[in-house]
């Protein structure tokens, strides 16, 4: 039973990421480029900037920079798997018939998505305000 789940961790680690790549690939703002008239730059970054859509954020930290849109989009998917197990531990308490190994288990399953929602909420509570607070953005 352990092999079982072990395999299953370790593909929902692998498969989160394909989504994600998925999701930047297909998304019709990320992959158009915007129809620029570059100047004859000699650097590569003229030519990296040339080719960058416009709504790229230019900055790293920030309110909607880079940084804080990839925590922020962590966080969500944290907060959001939490809340399926949440659910799961919920129909695991109400199928356990009464067995105390399983009722023990779905409420640990609870507890442990509870606490999944609630770091969630402080982390996500915390990095934006300290990167509004505490970076000053130019």
């Amino acid at each position: 039973m352990k092999l079982k789940s072990i395999k299953f961790m370790i593909a929902s680690v692998l498969i989160i990421p394909m989504f994600a790549l998925g999701i930047t690939l297909f998304n019709p703002s990320i992959a158009s480029v915007s129809a620029v008239v570059c100047s004859d730059g000699t650097t590569v970054s003229d030519g990296a900037d040339c080719a960058k859509p416009e709504d790229t954020p230019t900055c790293l930290f920030g309110p909607g920079c880079a940084f804080t849109t990839i925590v922020n989009t962590a966080l969500f998917v944290i907060g959001a798997i939490s809340v399926l197990m949440l659910i799961y531990g919920g129909i695991r308490y109400t199928t356990s018939g009464g067995n105390e190994k399983s009722v023990t288990a779905a409420k640990n399953t609870i507890l442990y998505a509870i606490v999944g929602i609630v770091i969630a909420v402080l982390a996500y509570a915390i990095v934006n305000f300290i990167l509004t607070a505490l970076i000053s953005t130019p």
